[in-house]
């Protein structure tokens, strides 16, 4: 199977990021960030968003996207993307300096498989206001997959986005972008989705689901993916399958957090207090789980 083979794969090959009870992590994915038009996705989720990544940085987290972070399907120009959320960037920059940026392709932004493309788009950017180039995520590299290794135990914990399964994501990847920038697109501006994406096709979504669970259970090995725009958490006793969700969900975005070597499904969203007034608050749609629990 195709999605076994690639899992397999990466389980060998993807990167190595350690950490330990004292770590703190938050995998996020399918930001798809756009260029600010009517088919940006992302564009009312921005200040939930910045705030939450903000909220992020200065309180110590290492930030894992585990792609689909910009929408290179439907835009031709990332420096488009870098224009209409540069404050994301800013704060992805200040990850970045910081040594708590790790960053992976999705099917969406798969051409950033190329190295090229990662030094021609996210090295350096020109200032529009003096015309210099300025350094952007300068030096950054982007996986496929990644390798979350747990050192007490010194077992690992994959990490992707999740699209491996699909030819159409993989060998054909572009056809289905010429799909997307130039058929699907105009039709989401005026309203219409495409219902064979499988964050918007039930019956996808759920075999994809399927998929994962049964690797994890076939391989004894704990997976955290994306790509189904749908939020998973393994509670004692599942498959350790985990779904950190999306940040373009209509009404909040979501993702894992990892600290004191527990697991938690989070959501941030916009509530009104007792006065009316609107404000971002964090809340937890799981109880943290021991991290030494899921293998």
């Amino acid at each position: 199977m195709l999605l076994y083979k690639a899992l397999d794969r990466l389980c060998r090959t993807a990167p190595e990021l350690p950490f330990d009870d004292t770590s703190k992590l938050v995998i996020m994915s399918d930001a798809h960030r756009g260029d600010n038009t009517w088919a940006d996705n992302f564009a009312n989720n921005q200040n939930l968003f910045f705030h939450a990544l903000q909220s992020y940085f200065y309180n110590g987290f290492t930030y894992v996207e585990a792609g689909d972070g910009d929408e290179l399907w439907q835009n031709r120009s990332f420096a488009d993307i870098r224009k209409a959320h540069s404050d994301i960037f800013w704060l992805l920059r200040e990850f970045h300096q910081a040594g708590r940026l790790q960053m992976l392709w999705g099917n969406h932004d798969i051409v950033r498989q190329n190295p090229k493309v990662v030094h021609d788009t996210l090295y350096n950017y020109q200032d529009e206001r003096t015309g210099t180039i300025k350094p952007l995520l300068d030096g950054v590299r982007l996986h496929e997959g990644l390798r979350l290794r747990y050192t007490p135990l010194q077992r690992d914990i994959l990490v992707v986005h999740g699209h491996q399964g699909s030819l159409m994501y993989t060998r054909f990847w572009r056809l289905g972008r010429l799909l997307i920038r130039y058929f699907w697109r105009p039709l989401q501006i005026i309203g219409l989705k495409d219902p064979r994406r499988p964050s918007t096709n039930v019956r996808t979504r759920d075999r994809l689901e399927q998929e994962f669970v049964a690797w994890v259970q076939s391989r004894h090995h704990p997976l955290i993916a994306g790509h189904l725009h749908r939020a998973k958490f393994a509670e004692p006793g599942m498959p350790s399958y985990f779904n950190g969700g999306t940040a373009v969900h209509p009404r909040c975005i979501t993702g894992l957090e990892i600290e004191a070597g527990k697991i938690t499904l989070v959501k941030w969203c916009i509530e009104p207090n007792e006065h009316g007034a609107l404000y971002v608050v964090r809340r937890e749609l799981t109880r943290p789980r021991a991290i030494a629990s899921i293998f």
